[in-house]
């Protein structure tokens, strides 16, 4: 149990197709000298804050989930869950599993840059207000489009934010949120904001990146090499 008394858990969402991928498995794809998932869960494993994680997996990857977890040995995995048919019926799996817990942590798997410092700061807006995302303000200009593919309006810029994972929730709030779920969804926070919860979104970061496409694990090369030359240089 952490040090505030209240159990953290994670959940950590990876059971999409990958159809983007072509015939990537991008959960297991190397980034580095890691899988991408591998990287994820050495973030949740090292962060302080994070009691118990659950990885949820497609059918077919539950078994090679399972080994990397042995490999790795990850003392704070209880388990690795088959996903449904939807992201939200995978996070539920997840959920579901994590009896005991006051808190959340909901993490898409095919993010891999995220840092023990975004978890942790997840946590302490949550706790202020029972619901916290992290998200970047949107740097392009956004047109809102009609079906066929007229300008209907352009909004302000200053007030949108991209969304991102970590997603973190109070338990109850966000089971509850799920068990009542009937519209398909994309994003944790969408469900609590339908139900007039107040969520806050915190600096997220712009290499916080999902890997979608191939376009996008070189691009996670790029910044994983970017990256290891900061840290040496500042060794130096």
């Amino acid at each position: 149990m952490n040090e505030s008394g209240d159990d953290v858990g994670a959940v950590i969402v990876a059971a999409g197709a990958g159809t983007r991928m072509g015939n990537i498995d991008k959960i297991f794809a190397r980034l580095g000298d890691a899988p991408l998932l591998a990287r994820v869960l050495n973030t949740f494993q090292d962060c302080r804050l994070i009691d118990k994680i659950v990885v949820v997996l497609s059918p077919g990857n539950l078994e090679q989930g399972r080994m990397l977890v042995e490999e790795y040995g990850w003392s704070k995995v209880i388990t690795v869950c088959r996903g449904g048919l939807r992201r939200q019926d995978s996070v539920q799996e997840g959920l579901n599993r994590l009896s005991g817990c006051s808190w959340v942590v909901i993490h898409d798997g095919a993010r891999p840059f995220v840092t023990v410092d975004l978890i942790e700061q997840g946590i302490a807006v949550a706790r202020e207000t029972g619901a916290a995302i992290a998200g970047v303000p949107v740097k392009d200009t956004v047109k809102i489009v009609s079906r066929r593919h007229m300008i209907q309006q352009t909004p302000a810029r200053q007030s949108l934010w991209a969304a991102q994972t970590p997603q973190v929730f109070r338990y109850d709030l966000i089971t509850e949120a799920y068990r009542h779920a009937r519209a398909d969804v994309t994003d944790d926070s969408s469900l609590l904001e339908s139900r007039g919860q107040k969520v806050r979104v915190y600096m997220g970061s712009y290499e916080n990146i999902k890997i979608t496409t191939p376009e996008d694990l070189a691009l996670a090369e790029v910044l994983l090499r970017s990256g290891d030359k900061r840290h040496s240089g500042s060794k130096s």
